[in-house]
């Protein structure tokens, strides 16, 4: 009797909970309303199923529960009961696949006045390629990878040259007109997929899907990878930006092609010098950084990642938490670099001095702090050495107490915040896996063995 009514009472909490809890679909903001239909389709086909086998569960073993003087009745086969059973099933089956497969098909068809985007997934990142003036994306081989061509453009592929190059995780689309989405990946499996929009597809290494869709309202709204591509998985995270013609054409027109990309200068190290003299006073002569002037160390550090927080500090990307305050001393230096060029060059000379080991300043349990690192590693690699294509910089010789005050940022929301530090923001959730002050000293103490 008491297994009775506890399935009645779980028929009645789970349908009671599916038409009165509050999680529900974000609202749409493309033409894929046959999604949802699906979804519905599958959930009333699905709960009609639920609701008849609890029910006659709990009608069975109420209608045939023990009673003395009574004896089962043993009946192998029921030809009649089997038919039915199989074509209730099958009737159910065909109702749930057959909406899904006309959206699958719509979903491939992509319609002929369609614009391209293609979104290239990488761990931990996503990033986007759109056709120049040609209108025709150029070729790429995963080979060509590199810090300097890090879309693996075919350099000798005349198409791609216009190609024009979105390194941020953030895509903007023009409301009302149908896009062609063309996903690759890098490395491993990823998904590119846009909840609002009820799209996705799987970035599989080696080929290229896609899928099609219009977007209908404008806003922002979050890209995710579904698939789970590795440690940081959970931190790969995108965003897609809809918006009038116009301002997603004034968008575009402020991202480089492959062309101009190739044309970008190595920095002047000569020409750097001059500009780190203003840096020296607090980093040093050497870059060796000064704990007493809260200025890390400098020398050692990979350039590209040196490039990306001064272009931050420009931008306000970092330094603008108000409790940032040796964050918010830097914005005013590095303003003092007028554009990219000086930035490259003061980076270039910064390359050019030695690179010291500074003494350790925080004490922890290093075989603890070695077992934690494990995590820190998928990205920063095994050594600490830095890994460009993971966005993770050097860690190993470099200012401890400055990694830990950072890490202390990260985890308060101090730093990562910013809605367009889309890397840093990945720091602030894996920051919060130390437990505190105490795992902060370990793994630091590791990393300055290494």
């Amino acid at each position: 009797m008491i297994f009775a009514i506890a399935l009645i009472l779980l028929v009645v909490g789970t349908v009671l909970f599916h038409f009165l809890s509050p999680w529900w679909f974000t609202p749409i903001a493309s033409n894929w309303a046959m999604m949802d239909q699906t979804v519905d389709i599958t959930f009333w086909v699905t709960g009609i199923v639920f609701i008849a086998i609890n029910l006659f569960m709990a009608y069975c073993v109420l209608r045939y529960r023990h009673r003395k003087g009574l004896k089962a009745h043993y009946e192998p086969e029921n030809k009649k009961l089997e038919w039915w059973l199989t074509g209730v099933t099958t009737v159910g089956i065909a109702a749930m696949l057959a909406p899904g497969l006309a959206v699958w098909a719509r979903f491939v068809t992509v319609p002929p006045d369609a614009s391209e985007v293609e979104v290239v997934g990488e761990q931990w990142n996503f990033s986007y390629r759109f056709p120049g003036k040609d209108g025709v994306l150029g070729t790429t081989d995963v080979r060509l990878a590199s810090i300097d061509n890090p879309f693996a453009i075919d350099p000798n592929d005349p198409k791609g040259q216009d190609d024009i190059l979105v390194s941020s995780a953030e895509l903007h689309l023009p409301i009302g007109r149908p896009v062609k989405i063309l996903s690759r990946a890098k490395d491993v499996l990823h998904q590119f997929a846009v909840p609002a929009f009820r799209v996705k597809m799987d970035m599989v290494p080696g080929m290229v899907t896609y899928f099609w869709f219009t977007p209908t309202r404008i806003g922002t709204y979050d890209a995710l990878c579904e698939q789970l591509c590795g440690m940081a998985h959970f931190t790969m995270r995108g965003r897609v930006v809809v918006e009038e013609a116009d301002a997603f054409q004034a968008w575009l027109a402020r991202q480089p092609t492959y062309t101009q990309t190739r044309a970008e200068t190595a920095g002047d190290a000569a020409a750097g010098r001059a500009s780190y003299a203003v840096c020296s006073a607090c980093h040093g002569q050497q870059a060796e950084g000064n704990p007493q002037l809260n200025a890390p160390k400098l020398s050692g550090q990979a350039s590209w990642y040196l490039v990306r927080q001064l272009r931050d500090f420009k931008l306000g990307v970092r330094g603008g938490a108000e409790q940032d305050t040796y964050g918010k001393q830097m914005v005013p230096f590095a303003a003092t670099l007028a554009d990219d060029a000086a930035i490259k060059n003061v980076v270039a000379y910064i390359a050019s001095l030695p690179d010291t080991h500074p003494a350790g300043t925080v004490s922890g349990d290093p075989t603890r702090g070695r077992a934690i690192y494990a995590t820190c590693a998928s990205c920063h690699g095994g050594a600490g050495q830095g890994v460009w294509s993971t966005n993770a910089p050097r860690l190993s010789h470099m200012s401890d107490w400055y990694m830990k005050r950072q890490l202390q940022y990260f985890q308060q929301g101090l730093r990562g915040s910013h809605p367009q530090d889309f890397n840093g923001a990945q720091m602030a959730a894996m920051a919060k896996v130390l437990d505190g002050e105490q795992g902060i000293n370990d793994v630091l103490h590791h990393i300055d063995t290494l």
